[in-house]
């Protein structure tokens, strides 16, 4: 594909990032290499979403998904101030189940996850390819070294407004209330981004999400929706809340000085079994709903629980940062004055506006009927 068929500022960010790579090791340039040509193909592959509806080779179910996606899109503009540019205003079909595999790794007896810094995104705790063999061959380097490893894949993701990111079929067919979730909190990443703040930055944008769609289903939904999408919140809910207590558990065997290495193994073995375990209890409880097994898909290690953290704790004083503001555009206007901030001043505004409330350890109790199935 030429190059030329992009926009100067397109061009300039990916002969900037090209530029970066060369500065570097081979590695760090093949790496770079491989981002830029996968959100090449990402974007060179979209077309809008008027376009594939008008197409009479488009099946009734994607024209139906593709407009609900249109109206989700301008209800983001017309109700809740989100940009109004060409993000989600395009649609690529792919030809594999996620558009991005994300690598985490750990030390073996420490869930501080290894971070690796961009241009653009500062520095996280992952490293994306959209080549899974890629990622693999990347994961297998780093067990090598010593590390827990976790390879997952990834639906959907935010360049932060540095390109149109398009709709695509990874999530273009989850339930109504959820693709409009994702929407909205994709686009709120565009608003404001605190580089290496994963707690202000998901916050934020779960906050955003969470107004948005209680504020859409109340103008497009119906109770059945309305169910639905309470049914995902507590399932999503209630798997965190035991994903954190087995995190906090392993935290305090790795924090004991006087226990030898491999007593801190033996006790990390039976955790991640008993971990496996209270989740097939909790999906009883759920009536043998199967959406987080895709978690169990390889060998539990600290690389699963290391991203885990309470990204919810600052709802709370964002939702009251809005209640006080009284709109979207200058409650916007809030958000990115504290993001200019330094961390410490930043999280130190937001407790002051609600303290974060503690996550409780979940209890989880056996469900008397047997499980129903996916659904």
């Amino acid at each position: 594909m030429k190059l030329s068929r992009f926009t100067p500022r397109l061009r300039a960010v990916l002969l900037a990032g090209t530029a970066a790579g060369l500065l570097a090791s081979c590695s760090t340039l093949n790496y770079y290499t491989q981002a830029a040509q996968g959100q090449l193909e990402l974007l060179s592959d979209s077309r809008p979403i008027d376009d594939w509806i008008a197409d009479p080779g488009t099946s009734s179910k994607l024209r139906l998904r593709l407009e609900t996606a249109r109206q989700i899109r301008r209800f983001a503009v017309s109700e809740m101030s989100l940009p109004d540019n060409d993000s989600y205003k395009k649609y690529t079909a792919l030809k594999r189940k996620y558009v991005l595999w994300n690598v985490v790794a750990t030390p073996e007896l420490s869930l501080k996850p290894l971070t690796w810094c961009f241009p653009v995104a500062g520095c996280v705790n992952y490293r994306g390819y959209y080549d899974k063999d890629a990622a693999e061959a990347y994961a297998l380097d780093l067990k090598a070294q010593g590390n827990d490893v976790e390879v997952g894949g990834v639906p959907a993701y935010s360049t932060l407004g540095w390109f149109s990111d398009p709709l695509i079929s990874t999530f273009i067919n989850y339930p109504d209330a959820e693709l409009a979730r994702m929407i909205f909190h994709e686009l709120a990443h565009q608003i404001a981004y605190a580089p290496g703040d994963s707690q202000f930055n998901e916050s934020f944008a779960s906050t955003v999400e969470e107004v948005g769609v209680e504020r859409w289903l109340d103008r497009f939904g119906n109770q059945a929706m309305r169910d639905g999408y309470a049914r995902y919140k507590s399932r999503k809910h209630d798997f965190l809340a035991l994903l954190l207590k087995y995190r906090k558990a392993l935290e305090q065997n790795y924090a004991v000085v006087d226990r030898s290495d491999n007593e801190k193994r033996a006790i990390k073995a039976r955790l991640f079994m008993e971990l496996k375990d209270e989740y097939q209890v909790l999906k009883g409880n759920w009536g043998g709903y199967a959406g987080y097994d895709r978690f169990f898909e390889q060998p539990l290690s600290n690389a699963h629980l290391a991203s885990i953290a309470t990204y919810e704790d600052f709802v709370p004083a964002f939702r009251a940062m809005l209640r006080r503001d009284g709109s979207f555009p200058r409650f916007y206007k809030s958000v990115k004055r504290l993001a200019e901030l330094d961390r410490a001043d930043r999280h130190r505004v937001l407790k002051a506006l609600a303290p974060p409330i503690p996550s409780a350890p979940l209890m989880v109790q056996r469900s008397e009927a047997p499980a129903l199935g996916k659904h």
